[in-house]
């Protein structure tokens, strides 16, 4: 597979029937990754602690809410740490790249304190109702592009609004540019979830946990505003077409490079 990476890309633009909002992500970062992903499929050579780490997370608050919704019973650390622990589990150990400094164990610290902050937090008591959790959902964004497919965190509705939650781990606080880049993504899944509470206004928040010594919960909303969900239709067509069109070539910088699975077909890739 890494060998035939080597040639330049000439492999027919992606047969999936839909698009997801990741997938344009991974292309406006770099349009090369985005082939060696989603076009000529090739095996990531490792897997990012942080990626392990967040999906963990993810899986625990996941449990969480569901036993919440269901009124089984309240969860506890214990059984947060256990869900943690089953998706490292799931993981092969040998294929996770640990940053320079961490352990498995000082993962697992972190991973406790932060269950510790959520479960001593009001957010991991929604006041409202609990429609959907890890809700997948598809359908049509922009006439004559495949489908959106996307799977919402938390989907609660209150007497005054839909709300609609992604549940984010990150090393620091997010900034006031970081929340209104990620706000797209919630736009779009507005637009595939008001149908949960016809007529309803929407809210979008994300929950950011934070990896630092003092864990924190940071809370950021926005109202969805529909000139803002127009524009972000017309980038996403515009880089599907981009897609389309096959367009791939490389876009070298720090950030995209050092964390990158794909950095030894990059290399052997001749333009």
């Amino acid at each position: 597979m890494i060998a035939a990476a080597s040639s330049p890309p000439t492999a027919s633009p992606p047969t999936r029937d839909y698009i997801s909002f990741s997938a344009i992500r991974t292309y406006q970062q770099c349009p090369l990754r985005y082939f060696f992903r989603y076009v000529a499929g090739l095996p990531e050579d490792t897997v990012s602690a942080s990626l392990v780490f967040g999906s963990a997370i993810h899986r625990a608050i996941e449990f969480h809410f569901r036993e919440l919704m269901t009124g089984l019973h309240t969860t506890s650390l214990h059984d947060l740490m256990g869900e943690y622990r089953k998706q490292w589990e799931e993981t092969r150990a040998a294929d996770v790249k640990l940053p320079k400094g961490e352990t498995i164990g000082s993962l697992e610290d972190m991973a406790l304190r932060m269950f510790t902050a959520f479960m001593t937090s009001p957010l991991s008591n929604p006041n409202g109702r609990i429609l959907g959790i890890e809700e997948q959902l598809r359908g049509e964004i922009v006439p004559g592009l495949p489908d959106l497919l996307s799977r919402i965190d938390l989907i609660v509705e209150t007497p005054e609004e839909l709300v609609i939650s992604d549940w984010k781990t990150s090393r620091a606080k997010w900034s006031d540019g970081q929340v209104d880049d990620a706000m797209e993504q919630l736009l779009l899944y507005s637009e595939l979830a008001s149908d949960f509470a016809p007529g309803k206004r929407v809210r979008l928040e994300f929950v950011v946990l934070t990896k630092t010594k003092d864990v924190a919960l940071d809370h950021h909303s926005a109202v969805a505003d529909p000139n803002r969900l127009a524009r972000t239709k017309r980038v996403v067509e515009r880089v599907w077409r981009s897609i389309e069109a096959e367009h791939f070539y490389p876009v070298p910088s720090p950030m995209n490079c050092g964390s990158c699975p794909y950095r030894e077909p990059c290399r052997k890739w001749p333009g």
